[in-house]
């Protein structure tokens, strides 16, 4: 996980230790006090209450039963859920397989109006072909999924598309030149999903733009990342999915978007270098 990133988590379960505190100064315990009423070590309440040490849910359960404040549980542990979901590593997302971790973020994608995405390395989920697809999951299971359930999660994939089509929602794609070329696919299949991308670039409510190479850059390459609305940002990294929900955060990703929307070129310009991706393929 980036600095970043680690960072965000942190703060947000330091937020969740400080409330767990609060309980204890509200009920007029020491930390020993709670150690005793919960059958811990003194030193485990103090880990949690500095945020040293995650609590679990039955954690959670027990602090505030010994705090006289079993009301407030559910919504510490629901606290505590959100902590955890907003770092995911890949092994516990896929652990049931592709076609789950796909259909999952199917909501998401059902309730968003306006959706911006930044590709560094591969085309957007969304503007995938069928057997572009099916060569990425391909690839992504035989690294670290030992469910093959590839052709459920392809078509997964295939079904969350058309929220594309589907009502009045706006999508910009932001996508780095050279993975215009990164395939994972054989030629054939690579000139069928740059064709594909240049039917999609025409589409009404969809903007695409393509950050050439060979220019003077004002923001260095990142992690592909969505914005979903003003609502969350979803980015993917090497060991795992991170999602952010703070208002600060999600400004970041949306300057971060656009300095590079002001980087691409659009339209005609973008379709000129999918053009020259799908020529040398030959």
């Amino acid at each position: 996980m980036s600095q970043s990133s680690s960072s965000n988590v942190q703060q947000a379960r330091q937020l969740l230790a400080d409330r767990l505190r609060e309980l204890v100064k509200d009920s007029g315990l020491e930390g020993r006090e709670v150690a005793a009423r919960c059958g811990w070590a003194p030193s485990k309440v103090s880990r949690i209450a500095t945020g040293r040490q995650k609590p679990s849910e039955d954690d959670i359960r027990a602090w505030c039963q010994a705090c006289d404040a079993e009301d407030q549980a559910a919504d510490l542990v629901a606290s505590l859920r959100a902590v955890e979901g907003m770092w995911l590593t890949w092994r516990r997302l896929e652990r049931a397989g592709l076609r789950q971790s796909q259909e999952e973020r199917l909501p998401l994608y059902q309730r968003t109006r306006r959706f911006r995405s930044y590709s560094s390395w591969v085309l957007p989920g969304l503007l995938q072909t069928h057997q572009y697809t099916e060569d990425v999951l391909r690839t992504i299971q035989q690294q670290r999924v030992t469910l093959d359930d590839v052709a459920d999660a392809v078509a997964a994939r295939m079904d969350r598309q058309r929220v594309v089509h589907e009502g009045q929602r706006l999508f910009a794609f932001l996508i780095e030149e050279p993975a215009l070329r990164n395939t994972l696919s054989n030629a054939e299949t690579q000139d069928e999903q740059l064709e594909h991308l240049l039917s999609v670039s025409r589409l009404p409510n969809v903007s695409l733009g393509v950050v050439p190479m060979g220019q003077e850059r004002r923001q260095l390459p990142v992690e592909n990342f969505w914005i979903y609305d003003h609502a969350q940002v979803n980015v993917e990294l090497v060991s795992g999915y991170l999602t952010l929900t703070q208002p600060s955060e999600i400004k970041a990703y949306a300057d971060t978007f656009a300095t590079l929307a002001d980087m691409a070129v659009h339209g005609p310009r973008a379709r000129a270098l999918i053009i020259k991706a799908r020529d040398s393929l030959v």
